[in-house]
């Protein structure tokens, strides 16, 4: 039986998720398998990895071929390195000791690698947030301006309308002053015209009583001459 060591998905859409397994190469990628070796997951920064070294080692010892994929995996883990290293064991280049000596140097190594490389994301993810936070500050600086530019006008107009009110009353008070005061002066005018003709009136019906009519005066003659 051909066996090979892949991944299988799991996971969400967009936000995968893979178990490292090893199957048969006839079955189905997501179909059974015979061993679970470990996780992949490919949404954090670096990969998350999590993988039985010496189980893979077990299969590759007995012939499992790994994927491409897979092998990149391996070979981060240290599972390649160590199966080259018991093959050189195995064929007495070197002894057990020494061949557990080299791979914990490397486990060092590579941890140092890793390190170095989540301090750099961290870094890298703090200097991003910064940088927004300041360009957020800039843009909100900005509508600030340009809220008190569009404000000032208003002000403006308001203060030279205030100032401009008293001279306006004070322009039209004379005028207010000579409309309330044409009325008496218009009374008073009438008054003077109309008290000739009121006494003429008043008068004429005593003039008139006064004179006497032609027969009277003729009776009146006729008397004197009598006497």
């Amino acid at each position: 039986m051909s066996v090979k060591i892949r991944l299988q998905r799991h996971g969400k859409k967009g936000k995968p998720f893979y178990w490292i397994v090893a199957a048969d190469a006839r079955a189905k990628r997501d179909g059974r398998f015979l061993e679970k070796l470990g996780t992949y997951n490919p949404n954090t920064n670096p990969a998350t990895v999590n993988l039985d070294v010496d189980g893979a080692v077990k299969w590759l010892q007995n012939g499992a071929q790994p994927t491409d994929t897979a092998k990149t995996i391996l070979s981060y883990k240290g599972a390649m390195l160590k199966n080259h290293l018991v093959g050189g064991v195995r064929k007495g280049a070197l002894t057990e000791e020494q061949a557990e000596e080299k791979f914990q140097a490397w486990l060092e190594e590579k941890a140092g690698k890793v390190a170095s490389k989540e301090e750099n994301v961290a870094k890298e993810k703090s200097e991003a947030k910064a940088k927004a936070l300041e360009a957020e500050k800039a843009v909100n600086e900005a509508r600030v301006a340009a809220a008190v530019e569009e404000v000032a006008p208003e002000v403006v107009e308001e203060e030279v309308a205030e100032e401009a009110a008293p001279e306006a009353v004070e322009e039209a008070t004379p005028e207010v002053v000579a409309e309330e005061a044409a009325p008496e002066v218009v009374e008073e005018e009438v008054v003077e015209e109309a008290t000739p003709e009121i006494v003429v009136e008043e008068a004429a019906p005593e003039v008139v009583a006064e004179e006497a009519t032609p027969e009277e005066a003729a009776e009146e003659k006729k008397e004197e001459s009598a006497e």
